[in-house]
């Protein structure tokens, strides 16, 4: 198969590329700087240039292909229903040139939160609060398989782990080796779905090859790793004691690590024959991925904190936590990306 991939650059893109030609297919993957584009290049696969934006560039490459891993999206945050609305026309535009042709079109998602319940494949994506626009486009996709479009929805999990990740857990270690404690919310037993990249990788390829139309898939191998674990791994590895600390004292992320969220993946297994394959978390850390200084790493994702700026938008209002204790991980971001993550805040959390 010929596959189109959108954000094939990114963290998890750049893991499905070499999937996707190991198992023999050919890619076209979307690239709108000179940087993704010779990433792609290196990768094997063959580069298309354009954004999200550019609707033409996105039907010509949907049009061109035998099925479609849409994974891109427009991390400006400061303009956040701007980049969900593009996310959309962009869905649009693919599930348009695919119709009535029965080729896959695979969407990322993320598993939804039920406190105090394992989330499963049938649980809905939620319908308010700072995922509800993604979940909606999600849905939006299922909704293209009455128009001949096999379309299916992976999830991803809180942590999507591996050598190189710079998400949750590379800012828990951040903030960690900057108080000088390895921390965690309430008494810890808040838990995290996890899985590792290339696990990851491995069910956006059987999604494309062959999910039922209208599938809801789940990336998941580790249900639920308590907060509590996690933090002790961080502080073995850097030397530091393992401590309850108050929410606000993570910032933006106190209220991730405030809530229960775990999720299964046993529909996703038995549909696909998928096993993950990979280390879990918790041994992932204790080969020491997330030891080296963060920093850097942390400058280069604006975007992702002001992702999580949505998420604390409810837990400011509900907690009246400060501007300053939500940014507290920003002291690793450069001045100007502060300033932006600010402006966003203040713009959105009046309403």
């Amino acid at each position: 198969m010929r596959i189109f991939v959108t954000g094939a650059s990114g963290w998890i893109g750049s893991a499905v590329v070499p999937e996707l030609i190991g198992a023999g297919h050919q890619v076209l993957g979307l690239a709108r700087s000179d940087a993704s584009a010779e990433a792609i290049a290196a990768a094997g696969a063959e580069v298309l240039r354009g954004g999200l934006e550019d609707l033409d560039i996105l039907r010509a490459g949907a049009a061109s292909s035998d099925g479609v891993i849409h994974l891109a999206f427009i991390h400006d945050f400061t303009r956040f229903e701007a980049s969900i609305q593009t996310d959309a026309r962009a869905i649009e535009a693919i599930g348009a040139a695919l119709e009535d042709s029965c080729k896959p079109l695979v969407i990322a998602s993320g598993t939804p939160a039920l406190p105090g319940c394992v989330a499963t494949e049938r649980d809905e994506s939620p319908s308010d609060g700072p995922a509800a626009g993604r979940g909606a486009n999600a849905r939006a996709a299922l909704d293209m398989t009455a128009r001949g479009v096999r379309t299916s929805v992976v999830r991803l999990p809180r942590s999507v782990h591996g050598k190189g990740d710079h998400g949750f857990i590379a800012i828990l270690t951040g903030i960690a080796r900057d108080k000088g404690v390895s921390g965690y919310v309430g008494d810890g037993s808040n838990r995290w779905p996890a899985l590792h990249v290339l696990d990851a990788a491995r069910l956006f390829r059987l999604a494309v090859e062959k999910a039922p139309a209208g599938s809801v898939l789940h990336a998941v191998a580790d249900e639920g790793v308590p907060i509590r674990d996690i933090a002790a791994v961080i502080g073995r590895h850097l030397n530091l004691p393992t401590a309850p600390l108050p929410a606000e004292d993570f910032g933006f992320l106190g209220m991730i690590l405030a809530v229960d969220q775990p999720a299964s993946s046993i529909l996703t297994r038995e549909l696909l024959g998928w096993q993950p394959v990979q280390v879990g978390l918790i041994e992932d850390l204790d080969k020491g991925h997330y030891r080296t200084p963060v920093e850097s790493a942390l400058r280069s994702i604006n975007s992702f904190f002001c992702l999580s700026m949505l998420s604390a938008m409810c837990f400011m209002k509900r907690r009246k936590s400060s501007f300053s204790s939500l940014l507290k991980p920003a002291r690793f971001l450069s001045s100007t990306n502060r300033t932006t993550a600010r402006i966003f805040c203040a713009t959105l959390l009046p309403f």
